[in-house]
């Protein structure tokens, strides 16, 4: 981890570590391997991303979360199979499900009834520090994992990039600002999230996407996260070139996600 690591990620980082090494204690890395490469293969969540784009329309990873740290809980009834089938009928491309536990109240068994219930699919949401959860996130068959930047140092970025794809998962990767951009595009990128949040204040902002888009090759899908709540904020993306959203809380509040998002892409590209 790196010392400017904000406080709050430092924290979950931290726990993170801890909860990997009790779960060493009662599954090995030769196991989850054996499991993983027995799990049918990837649904192809960048190829399905750069698809739907193609087509012309707007990419949305919508996301299957119940709390987060800042906000505690955002959605009381929480059925992870009903939410995915309400987001595969309100047109989204992937799904985002939350397994961090402590902090995010999320559950491995999320991402299972996720995915089980459509063909959409799925990023295992979570802190990736080990390579144990790499083969972890593909024995519970995800389709691909989240590496932020802000919690890995260079060496562990890049080693946890290749191990990613030798298990066959795609990766997003995620930055905050210019530095994180920087040191992300060191790699042979497919896929660059910019959180909008800065994790030191949690204020968004979504000028944050648009100051770093002209650093991005071109090749290199952004995703921009967080801060979109409406049809306006996907809107003024689109109209800068950007294709990709990952949205979660906004649709996790109203009472169907799916409408929300059938909603937000019908009123942005009118």
């Amino acid at each position: 981890m790196l010392s400017d690591t904000p406080t709050v990620l430092r924290r979950i980082c931290d726990r993170k570590l801890e909860e990997i090494q009790e779960r060493k204690t009662t599954r090995s890395v030769e196991a989850l391997k054996d499991e993983a490469l027995a799990q049918s293969a990837p649904r192809g969540f960048i190829d399905s991303l750069r698809m739907r784009v193609s087509a012309g329309e707007p990419a949305v990873i919508a996301e299957v979360k119940k709390a987060s740290p800042s906000k505690g809980v955002i959605r009381e009834h929480f059925d992870p199979a009903e939410l995915a089938k309400s987001y595969e009928s309100g047109g989204a491309t992937c799904l985002s499900v939350l397994t961090d536990i402590d902090f995010f109240q999320g559950a491995d068994e999320y991402l299972l009834a996720a995915r089980a219930a459509c063909q959409l699919p799925a990023i295992r949401k979570d802190f990736t520090l080990d390579s144990y959860q790499i083969w972890e996130s593909r024995a519970l068959g995800a389709d691909a994992i989240l590496l932020i930047v802000a919690c890995l140092d260079d060496a562990q970025l890049a080693d946890l990039y290749a191990e990613a794809r030798e298990a066959h998962l795609d990766v997003l990767v995620e930055v905050h600002d210019r530095v994180e951009l920087e040191r992300a595009l060191t790699l042979d990128l497919d896929l660059v999230g910019i959180n909008n949040r800065d994790l030191h204040t949690f204020d968004t902002s979504l000028q944050t996407t648009l100051d770093l888009l002209s650093e991005v090759p071109s090749g290199v899908t952004v995703v921009t996260e967080s801060g979109l709540h409406t049809a306006a904020d996907m809107k003024l993306m689109l109209n800068q070139g950007v294709s990709t959203f990952l949205i979660g809380e906004s649709f996790m509040r109203q009472p169907s996600p799916g409408d929300a998002l059938s909603n937000m892409m019908r009123l942005a590209t009118e």
